[in-house]
């Protein structure tokens, strides 16, 4: 063979290889799912994408499933790994998650497949039980499947690296597979469409309840993803009740009665912590709470006006000096100003006036003698406070409320926060957005672009202007 037989056959070997080797050109070339990495980009252990259908989501969850077993996840530390795909069931496993993964697994890279039904001879057209990787290390790791319809019994007993549920499974079985990866210090990662409502993803995992800190979510909708037509996308989504739509193109959890503050964006409300200014610094705002949570947070606002959410205190269960204590501690950890009297200014709902049982003093005079000093004269009505939460949170499509992402409780209750019968919002979890309306409502409504004036107008306010001079003159 001559020099120039080799070259071809080098190439001709090339091309095979990158014509089967698909993971290559995923998000590489000139269009990018920006969601999918930052999917992957996230360090956290418990990750969930929540998006609807042709979003890209069950994409990156076969991509991160390769990376892993491949060992050349590029944002972490790689090694030889073991891990679970979870899905809801045996057909939906041959479809979806085990189609993506063998599409993304080149053939070289496969040193065994073992069937649950089929043959290995034509993975695609079966149900795998698990497939055996070479890793660049020079090992072997796997890629087993699992599927809901088992039961919790098929998910005891194994150490893991990771577990990819594609679509929400059952709360039973994701505990179990949380067991799976303790060990390890492995992943949690979902891929979902929220057809089921409010279950426990949306409580444990969107509203991160339990405040965990590895949990971290995104949601994908049809716009995300850049190989869909834009035309064709606005073509269905218009033929798409509203419910129908939030679920189906952008992947919310949706409930019957819905949320209350359905303007608030994690992705746009909620920021990293930096250092405000003293000038800023208004003051906090406290809901008491002997027996249950008691909320207080502190409130600044800058020169345009727009608020900022920066602490959180957030406890059930303590004195009012105690709970003093901690605001104390936590405003002289900010270098939050203070009265002439060394005392921290607050609002606090009308009913601390009150006397609790065989009590000398009522609830505010307490945070007063503690150092707290509270106002009790806060506007509650409750439809007027919401309405001005929602002016805070987007007036003339410009937000004007941030808050600091350690501010987990109100994020939470700002997410959560739905309508009940009577259209009157549930009475529960609202500690923080009680004081949220105390605050706000104290303030003015926030400032809106200016409206054109007509020549008139501006003609007017010259001749005011002229009239003020005069006088001073």
């Amino acid at each position: 063979m001559n020099i120039v037989e080799k070259i071809l056959s080098i190439e001709k070997e090339q091309k095979r290889r990158y014509r089967n080797d698909t993971l290559s050109r995923y998000n590489n070339g000139d269009k990018v799912h920006l969601k999918q990495m930052e999917f992957h980009r996230c360090a956290k252990r418990n990750r969930w994408v929540f998006g609807g259908n042709r979003t890209g989501k069950t994409e990156c969850g076969a991509v991160e499933t390769v990376w892993l077993a491949r060992g050349i996840h590029p944002y972490r530390e790689n090694k030889q790994t073991d891990g679970w795909v979870v899905s809801l069931s045996r057909r939906v496993q041959r479809d979806v998650a085990q189609k993506k993964i063998l599409r993304y697994l080149n053939p070289d890279w496969i040193a065994d497949i073992v069937m649950e039904s089929g043959k290995s001879s034509n993975p695609s057209g079966g149900v795998i039980d698990y497939i055996a990787v070479k890793n660049v290390f020079g090992s072997i790791s796997t890629i087993g499947f699992k599927t809901c319809e088992a039961g919790r019994d098929k998910f005891a007993g194994a150490s893991l690296d990771y577990v990819w549920f594609d679509e929400e499974p059952p709360e039973d079985i994701y505990d179990e597979c949380a067991m799976r990866v303790v060990d390890r210090k492995g992943l949690i990662f979902g891929t979902m469409t929220p057809l089921l409502g409010l279950t426990f993803v949306y409580k444990r995992i969107y509203l991160n309840c339990n405040a965990d800190p590895e949990v971290w979510h995104i949601f994908m909708e049809w716009a995300d993803n850049p190989y869909l037509d834009r035309e064709e996308v606005e073509r269905v989504s218009a033929a798409m009740t509203d419910a129908e739509r939030d679920v189906r193109r952008y992947g919310r959890f949706v409930d019957v009665k819905g949320a209350v503050y359905t303007e608030f964006d994690e992705r746009v409300h909620v920021i990293p912590p930096f250092a405000v200014p003293e000038d800023w610094q208004d003051r906090l705002s406290i809901d008491p709470g002997l027996n249950n949570p008691l909320s207080c947070h502190w409130y600044a606002v800058d020169n345009d006006g727009n608020v900022y959410v920066v602490a959180e205190h957030f406890a059930s269960g303590m004195s009012c000096a105690e709970h003093c204590t901690r605001i104390k501690n936590i405003s002289a950890r900010l270098g939050w100003h203070t009265d002439s009297r060394g005392r921290i200014n607050a609002l606090i709902d009308s009913a601390a006036n009150q006397h609790t049982l065989n009590a000398e003093k009522s609830v505010a005079e307490l945070f007063s003698d503690n150092g707290v000093l509270v106002d009790t004269r806060v506007n509650k009505d409750l439809f007027s406070g919401i309405n001005r939460v929602k002016q805070y949170l987007m007036t003339d499509g410009k937000p004007r409320l941030f808050v600091f992402e350690s501010c987990v409780n109100l994020i939470r209750e700002l997410k959560s926060y739905r309508w009940g019968d009577g259209d009157r919002p549930v009475k529960t979890d609202d500690h923080c957005l009680d004081e949220l309306r105390y605050y706000l409502m104290s303030r003015p409504l926030p400032p809106q672009k200016d409206s054109a004036k007509s020549e008139i107008a501006l003609d007017k306010e010259r001749l005011v202007r002229r009239r003020k001079i005069g006088r001073r003159t």
